[in-house]
């Protein structure tokens, strides 16, 4: 497995000096996580056939798009979703203004965004591949934000404290504000307060209330 930046005080040859989260221990957070994934891949299955036919349609090119991210201790994972920009929408990223504060990269009106890639995004379809990530072990279902190498390349000491437990399709970020929430700060905040906080009920209910956001469509568009 792969490591990309070790803050020195708290990393050393790749292995963590601090003890392991106990999120990350836990075999029913995992079962959770395997019987989640199975479900929405079933689900991903039979939205990947309408969804590659609108793409064919608004914007030819790959069903999926692919991002390295850090996981648990700095490991390096590529994360899969339904693309929702146009193809070498990377290497466009300069010309688009980013609308956040600190080490995080958004914008509302992103030109990138395709027709369909802003709907699959509006109803969150577009992370249904993630579900193959949280299968594998490199997400949960619950977690944390995961983060770009280019942003774990600039973090402080305090930030470090994110990668200590899996990331994950949704959490704190994705119940309280989404895509609303445009400080870095405000997310590491409420990364962190999901370690202190973590427990199965505690992800069950964050569960049930990304659902509920979800369909509501709460902060999403």
């Amino acid at each position: 497995m792969r490591f990309l930046f070790f803050q020195e005080s708290t990393y050393k040859d790749g292995v963590s000096k601090k003890p392991i989260h106990r999120s990350v221990r836990s075999k029913v957070k995992r079962a959770i996580d395997i019987l989640g994934s199975l479900l929405g891949l079933a689900i991903a299955a039979v939205v990947a056939v309408p969804v590659a036919v609108a793409m064919l349609w608004d914007n030819p090119g790959p069903l999926f798009y692919s991002q390295v991210r850090c996981g648990l201790k700095g490991r390096l994972f590529r994360m899969w979703k339904f693309r929702s920009m146009v193809v070498g929408a990377e290497n466009l990223k300069h010309l688009v203004r980013n609308q956040a504060k600190g080490h995080i990269f958004k914008n509302e009106n992103d030109p990138r965004i395709t027709r369909v890639g802003r709907f699959l995004r509006c109803t969150s379809l577009d992370e249904l591949p993630q579900f193959w990530n949280v299968l594998v072990g490199d997400m949960s279902l619950v977690g944390t934000r995961p983060p770009t190498p280019d942003e774990v390349a600039a973090y402080g000491e305090i930030h470090w404290q994110r990668l200590d437990v899996k990331p994950g399709m949704t959490g704190e970020w994705q119940v309280h504000g989404r895509s609303g929430v445009k400080d870095f700060d405000e997310i590491v905040r409420m990364d962190i307060d999901y370690q202190r906080k973590w427990s199965v009920v505690y992800d069950l209910s964050l569960i049930c209330k990304t659902i509920w956001v979800v369909f509501s469509k709460n902060g999403a568009c």
